[in-house]
């Protein structure tokens, strides 16, 4: 019998994550682990999966949150078997109640910590959880998450649009509706909470020119001026979308030729779909001929390179590499004393020849350095060819595995 039109849909299995190992390690060794991460990247998910038999709480209620900053001792009496508490950082005066539970009785695995702020997040631990608490950051879902689930997006275009938050690919849902509600909300939320901006559509439209900067070199004076902000209102503004994981930086690469490089960080989304969502983007097609459709195919490959290693526990160490005319290679990871990965990103189907300038190049000019260089592009036929390996959009994993290596 066929289920009635009106019928909700049968919620999917969850997805299994590539941090599910890491977390667990961590779990055997560290009374507490704090999962750190964007909202609806997945953290209460993971979290239930991982300690299935605790309670729950989400410090977002306001009743629930009333009882732990009120009476944070009768709140954590009823958890002293451990529990999972989520958004963890709305309640910061329950983080020193919590070591004298944890130290009365040192057992692993106990407590799981959420929250999507990473700054109040450290700080509390810093001061409060030192030596117990392990962290683990988790971003929204890889590519190869969605590919093993039988879930993932058929072309670039869709990939992109899209982005990779779960609730997009758990739902029934337009990932340009959702997005739009995500935007509202993080502004109108979190913004303002931690800012106490009174002007949200200013600070929407500085969200708005950091997408239009996805991939290049970070000018807070040319953002403060098109925003029409003060330059330390930016840097502070740019601050809070890094510690609320909407933005990442990309750190250059500083050799004995540190006269001639580049030492200006790169600005992304953690998120390809956000960002596309905020140039404008509402319908996969609009990607076709976009100005900013290299950029942010660009974006996502640099979220997986990140994802590879947040997701093992791994301090990141993404890096890029240019000099002052220019000559640039995308993605530079140290994967050895004298190794490095040097990847190259390109949207285009068709592979040309100039694709392999920056690898050839730096190839020849880093002495002492054993490069394996990587090209990844928009086409679907993996390639090896003498300048790189050539690795086509839908299957990474060669460099992530060697990225995920530690």
């Amino acid at each position: 019998m066929s289920a009635l039109p009106n019928a909700p849909a049968i919620p999917p299995e969850p997805v299994r994550r590539n941090a599910m190992e890491a977390a667990r390690e961590r779990l055997s060794g560290f009374p507490v682990l704090t999962i750190t991460g964007p909202r609806q990247s997945g953290k209460t998910t993971l979290s239930r999966m991982l300690l299935p038999d605790v309670p729950y709480f989400s410090l977002e209620d306001p009743d629930i949150r009333a009882f732990a900053t009120e009476d944070p001792r009768g709140f954590l009496r009823q958890v002293e078997d451990g529990a999972i508490l989520d958004e963890v950082q709305r309640a910061p005066a329950l983080f020193s109640y919590l070591q004298g539970v944890v130290d009365a009785e040192r057992r692993m695995g106990r407590f799981i910590l959420t929250g999507s702020s990473q700054f109040e997040l450290i700080e509390s631990i810093t001061q409060s959880l030192a030596g117990r608490s392990a962290m683990l950051t988790l971003l929204p879902f890889t590519l190869g998450e969605l590919q093993a689930a039988g879930r993932a997006p058929e072309t670039v275009d869709q990939l992109l649009y899209a982005g990779f938050f779960p609730p997009i690919h758990d739902r029934p849902v337009e990932p340009s509706i959702w997005l739009q509600d995500y935007i509202g909300t993080y502004l109108e939320r979190d913004v303002r909470q931690i800012l106490n901006i009174q002007d949200l559509a200013t600070f929407q439209r500085f969200v708005q020119l950091c997408a239009g900067r996805t991939g290049q070199l970070v000018n807070v004076s040319s953002l403060a001026a098109d925003a029409g902000i003060t330059r330390v209102t930016a840097g502070s503004w740019l601050s809070v979308l890094q510690t609320s994981h909407l933005v990442f930086l990309v750190q250059p690469w500083f050799t004995n030729l540190s006269k001639r490089l580049i030492k200006t960080p790169k600005l992304y989304f953690c998120d390809p779909g956000l960002a596309a969502w905020l140039l404008g983007v509402r319908k996969p097609e609009h990607l076709t001929a976009h100005p900013q459709r290299g950029a942010l195919f660009e974006n996502w490959v640099m979220t997986e390179l990140l994802k590879a290693q947040t997701n093992r526990g791994l301090k990141p160490s993404l890096h890029f590499l240019r000099d002052k005319q220019g000559r640039e290679v995308d993605a530079l990871v140290e994967s050895g004393p004298t190794q490095i990965e040097a990847i190259e990103i390109k949207s285009g189907e068709t592979i040309a020849s100039d694709f392999f300038d920056g690898l050839n190049y730096w190839r020849e000019n880093l002495p002492g350095r054993d490069i394996i260089t990587w090209l990844i592009y928009g086409g679907t036929n993996r390639q090896s060819r003498s300048q790189a390996a050539v690795l086509p959009w839908n299957d990474l994993s060669p460099v992530l595995s060697k990225l995920s290596a530690g």
